[in-house]
């Protein structure tokens, strides 16, 4: 157990049939199951949903981006308020960032972008300059200038006060050799325990994850596991680059999870679609972060049982029945497709709205079914 008070992770079941297990995270406010999925919500607020419906909804733990919430409003704003919970007037568990993972996507592009080999050219724009002391980086919103560093990360999130943070890391690009990895990965285990001594100067009811790295070299993610696991964290998330494939990634985390000690819990980084939930979930995994629902949601696709539906096809536009029969979220209840094709076809706004509430309440169950069939030994 963390010497915090009020964080401690309770394993409840362990699965016959495979890694997967379920668990309890207990946090300041309250407790999340697991596994669980974690909504994004970058600016403090998930798109096109107030924080009031997303708690009503059941999202037990939200994901928000300290380097978004340090440009604007700015972490001294959101103390002065009380901190993020009474800001964004959330009152269930909220997660935030280190910061180091817009610092590093803004300098090399996303992953797919870095993959088409279109992320170099945007480095000299954002980021300045890396050192062993941190990143000098300049704001998108304004162009001032910001240095980074494992303990000015940790400051923001102490004023933010999620109760899960993230330590200081470096993102490396997905192209790179083997001994500017290994250097980055030394890099990134310095910063992570400059972290987390800072945070041990005030540990303000806080947890602290560590970050797992090594890129899709199963030699370095070892090293990274044998080294963050003989510090004081009080769990684990895994970063970096995970492979070009889905299937990379599943035999990189295949390897990885069960290095990792069983006792204290454990975050996939960005990585929440259905079908990463249905294949990683067996291998250990207690909590996954991802936009990808309310995204999807935006561009007009509802998740159902029996696949993604697309609101805007001809064919619903005089269908009345609900986007999936049978579900009890609020869109479900008081609307029906013909009206959400309507809305999508007329580009009104609250039909981003309708659909988010659908997808994210559609997650929130089928992790309720995961952890059902986990203790049935189903999965």
């Amino acid at each position: 157990m963390s010497v915090m008070t009020g964080f401690h992770f309770e394993l409840i079941h362990k699965s016959k049939k495979s890694r997967a297990r379920v668990g309890r995270i207990h946090t300041p406010h309250g407790v999340i199951d697991t596994p669980n999925f974690v909504a994004v919500g970058t600016n403090g607020t998930l798109k096109a949903i107030d924080n009031e419906v997303v708690s009503n909804i059941g999202l037990q733990l939200m994901f928000c981006n300290t380097y978004h919430l340090m440009l604007q409003p700015g972490t001294k704003t959101v103390e002065k308020a009380g901190g993020l919970h009474k800001f964004i007037n959330r009152n269930l568990p909220i997660i935030t960032d280190s910061g180091g993972f817009q610092v590093f996507s803004l300098a090399y592009g996303s992953v797919a972008s870095e993959l088409k080999s279109k992320g170099a050219k945007r480095h000299n724009k954002t980021m300045l300059k890396i050192t062993e002391d941190g990143v000098l980086f300049r704001s998108y919103i304004d162009g001032s200038k910001f240095l980074l560093t494992p303990e000015t990360s940790i400051q923001a999130q102490k004023e933010l006060g999620a109760d899960i943070i993230i330590p200081f890391d470096e993102l490396p690009p997905y192209h790179i050799g083997k001994e500017e990895l290994r250097k980055s990965l030394d890099r990134t285990h310095r910063w992570e325990k400059r972290s987390l001594d800072y945070h041990k100067k005030n540990v303000n009811n806080q947890a602290m994850y560590a970050v797992v790295h090594g890129g899709i070299d199963k030699e370095l993610r070892m090293k990274s596991v044998d080294v963050l696991s003989k510090l004081d964290f009080d769990g684990y998330s895994v970063g970096g680059s995970l492979g070009k494939t889905k299937q990379e990634m599943y035999e990189l985390l295949s390897y990885t999870m069960p290095r990792l000690p069983e006792d204290k819990p454990n975050h996939l980084l960005g990585i929440g679609d259905l079908e990463s939930l249905e294949n990683c979930i067996p291998l250990g995994i207690d909590t996954f972060d991802s936009s990808y629902p309310t995204k999807a949601a935006r561009h007009g696709v509802a998740f159902t049982r029996s696949g993604n539906l697309k609101i805007g096809r001809s064919i619903y536009k005089s269908d009345f029945g609900p986007l999936e029969e049978g579900c009890e979220c609020p869109t479900c209840k008081s609307y029906h497709r013909g009206y959400l094709h309507h809305l999508t076809k007329a580009k009104e706004l609250t039909v981003h709205t309708l659909m988010s509430i659908h997808n994210l309440y559609y997650m929130v169950r089928l992790m309720e079914e995961y952890r059902n069939k986990i203790l049935l030994d189903e999965i």
